[in-house]
């Protein structure tokens, strides 16, 4: 029994913030080992060492700057206007029971289609340019942002509704004191979805659509060359842009939201 506490204890003893490093560092602990003493010479199984040599070659050579900022720049339009088209038809369907009845059928039907599924018809009507990459991704960002937004407005409760009445307020003065505020971490829910979804569909557009610059497209010529090291290095790329914009949207909804954890006795 104290043999199985003995990990438990030494990971305690590690700092909160370093903690989540724990894994990673054993996981890339087990690669470098299994590489230089496991005797492999499979093109397969590169070193840690390796990846490294291949990023900072990417690095040097502006590669990976050109790729990255042409899928960013993707997927920030794309997230524009799909989030923006979906908060104001989630806050439509949210809003209004008519609307409900009669685009709701509709939008319930489409949501059930696989994004993927969309390609081809994207293709046809775009291309393989940045067009149909934008247009992909703007679905992907449309889909939970109509469904959190609506979820959200609908979730207000009664009784707020009844306070705004007993005061008088306009709908405008609804709207921005009562309904926005409780429906606010709902809506918050639908940009951060929407965020990782557009991301993963700016991958999956530049994979499908493999025309100009972009992460998607250097996993392709990795593959293609068989280069493993560029194909590893990407996937480490991929998953670091995804935690730093997870991170930066977690750290403004505790901003914007910090009254959630306030109680009555703060003020």
């Amino acid at each position: 029994m104290s043999s199985v506490n003995v990990p438990l204890n030494v990971f305690q003893r590690v700092p909160r913030r370093l903690r989540g490093w724990v894994l990673p560092t054993l996981i890339l602990a087990v690669w470098w080992v299994a590489v230089e003493w496991g005797g492999s010479t499979s093109p397969l199984l590169v070193s840690p060492l390796a990846v490294w040599q291949r990023g900072m070659g990417q690095v040097a050579s502006g590669e990976l700057w050109v790729a990255l900022s042409a899928s960013l720049w993707r997927m920030a339009w794309g997230f524009v206007i799909g989030s923006s088209i979906g908060l104001a038809v989630g806050a439509l369907l949210g809003w209004s029971r008519w609307a409900e009845r009669l685009v709701g059928p509709t939008f319930h039907t489409l949501k059930q289609i696989s994004l993927f599924a969309w390609i081809p018809m994207l293709s046809m009507w775009f291309g393989l340019g940045d067009a149909a990459k934008i247009a992909f991704v703007a679905m992907a960002a449309f889909f939970p942002v109509v469904l959190n937004t609506f979820e959200g407005l609908r979730g207000v409760p009664r009784e707020y509704l009844e306070v705004a009445r007993v005061y008088e307020f306009s709908v405008w003065q609804t709207l921005r004191r009562v309904v926005a505020p409780a429906a606010a971490p709902s809506l918050f829910t639908g940009i951060q979805l929407s965020l990782i979804y557009t991301w993963l569909a700016t991958l999956g557009a530049e994979y499908l659509l493999a025309s100009g610059k972009g992460i998607g497209n250097t996993l392709i010529d990795g593959r293609e060359h068989f280069w493993m090291d560029l194909v590893l290095f990407g996937v480490v790329v991929v998953g670091l842009v995804g935690f730093a914009l997870n991170w930066l949207l977690a750290a403004l909804e505790k901003r914007l939201l910090a009254w959630r954890d306030r109680t009555v006795a703060q003020y």
